[in-house]
């Protein structure tokens, strides 16, 4: 599995494309790990040390780490819990999660 990567007009945030359905026709704010608990994916990013925020598109995943981090540093571990994530074939979503308000870390 190959995972791109893009910069964000934010340096803190790096977004993850992974050839493969994210959040379809939804998206997904998810403001600490504690409201990841909606997506094992998000939950699986959030694990990594120094992630802040995960954001599901429908194709991507956007990550924002700590300022005191580099993306050198952090990337590896973030693209390995993504590839984990898919290759365990793990949904992205709970059931139900889809239907919830897709900003669900508030702010």
């Amino acid at each position: 599995m190959f995972i791109q990567t893009e910069a964000t007009p934010t340096p803190d945030s790096l977004k993850f494309l992974p050839g493969r359905t994210v959040a379809g026709t939804g998206m997904h704010d998810f403001a600490d790990a504690t409201a990841a608990a909606l997506s094992p994916l998000a939950e699986a990013v959030f694990a990594v040390d120094g992630v802040l925020r995960v954001y599901l598109g429908p194709d991507f995943v956007t990550v924002t780490k700590r300022p005191d981090l580099t993306w050198p540093h952090l990337k590896p571990f973030v693209l390995g819990a993504i590839m984990d994530h898919y290759v365990a074939g793990r949904p992205v979503l709970l059931e139900g999660a889809a239907d919830a308000d897709e900003d669900c870390g508030g702010g």
